[in-house]
């Protein structure tokens, strides 16, 4: 038997308070304690969201700026990938990824110009001229940027626009074609080399202002680079010899490119009556 015989009588609290039993339909988690008002906000710790823990993971940051825009950037970075896998090691961009985007660039009325961005170490002879091909057969005002690098057959490429910008610190190897893997040394196969240098220095003088023998100079010439031949060009240096338009970065590059766009747009409405 209790010695106490109501809760009142408890002795050091008075008056006692037992604890309500939760009814019917009353989560007993969020039920409220005694002596607690119910107007006191809670605190409460959040953690980051499982979108910007995944955007952490992918690019290293924790939020993308959404810019509605009317150019498409495209990025062509470390190695250019042809007909063969290279290893899952290698940074590399697949032609056959650029090509889609293209036709979509070229169909898409919400894009009014092109931006592209070159980092890249060359690749694929055939796959690089697809990629320069495509691009100078766009309709829509196209501009390069080429940071870093833009070696050997990054070179096309980045001439391939309506204009062209190389940073200060960017750089650009001139070389002849090389073969990888087991060479057969027959004169059909010097004649099909022969022609395939033939494609890219045309490609690159038709759509450049250097011309053909300045720029087969710059292809052999020897004692710049070890045990090889051709030429490295440094940021201003490109432009001297007429391979890019202008030395500068991201912004005079939108600039330009946005020009190029109100140029078009005015040429298409034609003049007002």
């Amino acid at each position: 038997m209790s010695y106490y015989k109501s809760f009142d009588q408890v002795p050091g609290i008075f008056p006692y308070q037992p604890p309500a039993q939760p009814g019917p339909g009353t989560n007993p988690e969020h039920h409220e304690q005694p002596n607690q008002d119910p107007n006191t906000e809670r605190t409460r710790i959040t953690g980051k969201s499982k979108n910007t823990l995944d955007t952490v993971k992918e690019i290293g940051a924790t939020q993308v700026p959404e810019v509605k825009s009317n150019i498409h950037c495209l990025t062509i970075v470390g190695q250019i990938e042809g007909h063969l896998v290279l290893p899952p090691q290698n940074k590399t961009t697949k032609y056959e990824h650029l090509i889609p985007q293209l036709v979509a660039i070229e169909q898409s009325p919400e894009i009014e110009g092109v931006l592209i961005i070159l980092n890249t170490v060359g690749g694929d002879v055939e796959a690089g001229l697809a990629i320069a091909e495509m691009i100078t057969s766009l309709s829509k005002p196209t501009v390069s940027v080429v940071l870093g690098g833009g070696h050997s057959i990054g070179v096309p490429i980045s001439v391939a626009t309506d204009y062209s910008f190389i940073a200060e610190t960017a750089s650009m190897t001139i070389h002849p074609i090389r073969l990888n893997g087991l060479v057969i040394g027959v004169p059909q196969t010097y004649e099909y080399l022969d022609k395939m240098q033939d494609r890219v220095v045309r490609f690159v003088t038709q759509h450049s202002k250097i011309s053909q023998d300045k720029f087969r100079d710059l292809m052999f010439r020897t004692g710049e680079l070890a045990r090889d031949i051709g030429t490295v060009l440094i940021g201003q240096d490109a432009v001297d010899c007429g391979l890019i338009d202008e030395a500068g970065g991201i912004s005079k590059a939108l600039a330009k490119l946005n020009s190029m766009m109100d140029e078009r747009k005015h040429r298409n409405e034609g003049p007002l009556q």
